[in-house]
């Protein structure tokens, strides 16, 4: 019983260092990742400046 609790554990810090509960993105490559974000930023920041 002790041994799930301990992945239990280990997986929810995991997913939580990962991106905050954005599970979808577990496939995606850290870099990967990191290209969207910096799309997803720039257009925001597009729509700020209009």
């Amino acid at each position: 019983g002790n041994q799930r609790e301990l992945a239990r554990i280990k997986n929810a810090k995991k997913s939580n260092e990962q991106s905050k509960g954005k599970r979808n993105e577990d496939g995606l490559s850290a870099a990967a990742r990191k290209q969207r974000d910096a799309e997803i930023m720039q257009q925001k920041q597009k729509k700020a400046d209009e």
